[in-house]
């Protein structure tokens, strides 16, 4: 999804979205702020190896119970 969000998005707009993080939260928070987005984006995907798609009639055979 953010693939196809960065593909409509060009240059100017890119460099405006920049700007208003510096302006919002300055230049040494935004590291930190980058850090924990990964750190939650790297526990979500654990969490999906980890639990793997039931298929829809299984959760609405759990969901019935």
């Amino acid at each position: 999804m953010l693939d196809s969000v960065l593909l409509f998005l060009g240059a100017q707009e890119i460099i405006l979205i920049v700007l208003a993080l510096l302006l919002l939260f300055g230049g040494r928070k935004i590291p930190e702020l980058m850090r924990g987005m990964g750190r939650g984006i790297r526990e979500f995907k654990e969490g999906q190896k980890e639990n793997p798609k039931e298929s829809p009639k299984e959760e609405l055979e759990e969901n019935k119970q």
